[in-house]
């Protein structure tokens, strides 16, 4: 379902209408009303743009109403989703999510002409087409924004991962299921942790590890290695003690996942040959912005491969989360065409 771009000149036919675009994640959910500018070229306006926190609903039917009611003051006919997950029939099923999405149903109760819905990392992938816009502060690796293809990961309520791959029309959007590949452990500590998660040996998906829930499943397995109780209920909690110094397993937690995340971004960079940067997407990284850079991201992300000279050049940055999301939604979706996107066919399964 990707379309290279490389410019967001309206496709013929596409009218400038206000739409609602979603960027559905498992624990936030950021809506938008939006139009392709009147006055043409790259521009796309946001009318109205708020962050939900998905706990707050019973769905996202409830939450698109709610937006709808507060936000918009006119009719509203067309709507693309950017969310984790995979399409059975009418329904966005996703491990991690807060509730399921029944297309079908969200059409009806919404009153919609057309539903189109793309995988939420290749939204964020569509969101870097430039990337001088996207902020983002420099982690490792030279402070530049070379050509290239471009990796976008994202730890959050799961393990998400997308490349864009240069072209002679602007760009294309791999997304991929990268977060459940095999964790690997790179240290006497970690081959513990594994040990203690799949007693039998077998498959642990890195999701399983990088990810604010297997922050915390790191924090009670190092508990239950070292015979200590659990007291920090949540990944916040985690990262905070760690962060203050005042808990030595929030801080040993906090390493591994930083080490880990490091591991994980290079696999992946060497890859996709990503010369053009990684983007770790995300509140949460940037949250603990101050942690990631002291600990072992750097060296985990270029040791022991054949290609650390290639990887020494790779920038790697960490990049708010923020209107990303909706704002790649839009753009392929506007690139597209709105009367060409086929609602409930066209969708790329996500990371769950």
């Amino acid at each position: 379902m990707n379309v290279a771009i490389d410019h967001l000149d309206r496709p013929e036919g596409v009218p400038v209408m206000p739409f609602l675009a979603a960027d559905v994640g498992g624990t936030y959910a950021r809506i938008a009303l939006m139009r392709a500018s009147p006055a043409g070229g790259r521009d796309i306006d946001v009318l109205a743009y708020r962050r939900f926190a998905c706990a707050d609903f019973s769905g996202l039917t409830e939450m698109l109403k709610t937006f709808v009611a507060d936000e918009v003051h006119t009719p509203v006919r067309h709507c693309v989703l950017a969310c984790a997950g995979q399409v059975m029939d009418d329904e966005v099923l996703n491990d991690n999510s807060a509730w399921p999405i029944d297309l079908r149903q969200l059409s009806e109760a919404m009153v919609l002409d057309e539903i189109a819905v793309l995988n939420d990392f290749e939204a964020l992938g569509y969101a870097f087409d430039n990337r001088t816009d996207c902020g983002g502060r420099l982690l490792c690796g030279p402070d530049a924004h070379p050509e290239g293809p471009v990796l976008v990961i994202g730890p959050g309520t799961g393990l998400g991962a997308a490349a864009r791959l240069p072209d002679s029309a602007g760009g294309h959007v791999l997304t991929t299921e990268a977060g459940q590949m095999d964790f690997a452990p790179n240290s006497l500590r970690e081959r513990d942790v594994l040990a203690q998660l799949a007693p039998g040996g077998g498959y642990l998906a890195y999701e399983r590890i990088v990810s604010g829930p297997g922050l915390l499943t790191l924090y009670a397995t190092l508990c239950t290695l070292r015979g200590k109780v659990p007291w920090l209920t949540t990944p916040e909690g985690v990262t905070e003690a760690a962060a203050a110094g005042s808990d030595a397993l929030a801080m040993e937690a906090v390493e591994i996942f930083c080490a880990a995340l490091g591991s994980f971004a290079g696999s992946l960079a060497m890859t996709f040959m990503s010369a053009g940067g990684v983007y770790l997407a995300g509140g949460f990284l940037n949250s603990i912005f101050a942690l990631l850079r002291r600990s072992a991201f750097e060296e985990r992300f270029l040791h022991g491969r054949s290609v650390r000279a290639f990887l020494q050049r790779v920038p790697v940055r960490v990049s708010e989360h923020g209107r990303n999301g909706v704002l790649g939604a839009a753009k392929w979706y506007l690139k597209r065409g709105m009367s060409d996107v086929k609602p409930r066919q066209e969708v790329v399964a996500g990371s769950p």
